[in-house]
């Protein structure tokens, strides 16, 4: 189970503290290599006859063209290329040419690299997708006045090959993650632009876990105070909340258990964005705030089974804790538009956090 990255929160008394950079060269180019190796690491599944090769190439470009350039942190730039890199392999799951892609996604636009320099290293499909995330990277700095949904037709319609808004939400993602380096009008656009451009980006993508995040890193800078707030109670109750995750889990592993499913199933707690939303919807205190956590149970069955074998694990579940039935949600029938599978409902359960909702779903 990954773990959410919000969860361990300094509370709202104290200041994040930003590291002083304070590498020598040596020191530096050593930490360059060892973000280059946890890169191939990570790739090394993937990587064919020819494609370590590519890579270095891509690496060593990249290095060459950004050599001058530093991130306000006070870090040479090639750590942010390679940061979104790693991001596209481990996180979303993208290959090597998206990886070549990514180490090379600033060249044109800010070095003096061009897109013919990369065709005649690279041919023409990475040069297409450098060229298209630099379309979008020239399209967010002039049109800033635009509205967010004009950004999201520019942004789908700009390229037919989707590891072009793949590699741009990697790159936002690494960016909002250190964004603390930048003056504060600067990280209010970068946020603003980050909750009503690229969350439901990486929605409609499929890519819920960066989406949350996504929303959570926004939340921190353009409402700061509420993002404190929310997160030191999450943090004071995590141990309850632990306990009452496992306590709700239990008698559900068991059931799932003996009737044969091959199954995961793990509990999360609800996004500091969602909970807010709830909040601010209902009007209510953060103590009233019923679903604070999620359960989700994922089936590994075969494409003939899966909807039988999912209704199946939601009537177990239902039979356990008294459902809500206006809260279903059933994309199981009717799947979204970027293939997304499952049941949502919320269901009753005593304890001292109230209610859970849960989410069982099927893969393929």
């Amino acid at each position: 189970m990954q773990m959410n990255p919000l969860e361990s929160i300094i509370p709202p008394t104290q200041e994040i503290p930003i590291p002083k950079y304070d590498l020598d060269p040596e020191q530096e180019k050593q930490e360059i290599l060892r973000h280059y190796r946890a890169l191939l690491r990570g790739l090394r599944p993937k990587l064919k006859r020819g494609d370590r090769e590519l890579v270095r190439i891509a690496f060593e470009m990249a290095a060459d063209a950004h050599k001058t350039m530093r991130r306000k942190s006070g870090e040479p730039y090639i750590l942010h290329p390679l940061a979104v890199a790693k991001i596209c392999v481990e996180e979303i799951g993208l290959g090597v040419r998206s990886t070549i892609c990514a180490l090379l996604h600033d060249t044109v636009e800010d070095t003096d690299l061009t897109l013919e320099d990369l065709e005649r290293e690279f041919g023409n499909e990475i040069t297409k997708i450098v060229d298209g995330l630099t379309k979008i990277s020239n399209v967010m700095d002039t049109n800033t006045s635009q509205q967010a949904e004009n950004f999201k037709k520019i942004l789908l319609t700009l390229t037919d090959d989707p590891r072009v808004i793949l590699i741009k939400l990697a790159d936002r993602l690494h960016n909002m993650r250190t964004l603390d380096f930048m003056k504060r009008e600067k990280q209010l656009k970068i946020a603003s632009e980050t909750i009503w451009v690229y969350a439901p980006l990486a929605h409609r993508m499929g890519l819920y876990s960066i989406k949350t995040e996504l929303e959570d890193l926004s939340m921190k800078y353009m409402e700061p105070e509420a993002y404190r707030d929310i997160a030191k109670k999450l943090s004071e109750t995590k141990r309850e909340r632990t306990r009452y995750i496992n306590e709700f889990i239990r008698p559900l592993r068991e059931k799932l258990d003996r009737s044969g499913f091959k199954f995961e199933i793990y509990g999360r707690p609800k996004s500091i964005h969602s909970i807010w939303n709830k909040i601010k919807k209902k009007g209510v205190a953060f103590e009233e705030v019923y679903d604070l956590f999620a359960i989700r149970v994922i089936l590994d069955s075969s494409q003939e089974k899966e909807k039988e074998e999912c209704w199946k694990v939601y009537s177990m579940i239902t039979d356990e804790y008294t459902p809500s039935p206006e809260r279903l949600r059933d994309w199981l029938s009717n799947p979204k538009s970027n293939g997304y599978e499952a049941l949502h409902t919320t269901n009753g359960a005593t304890g001292p956090l109230g209610r859970s909702a849960n989410s069982y779903q099927t893969y393929e």
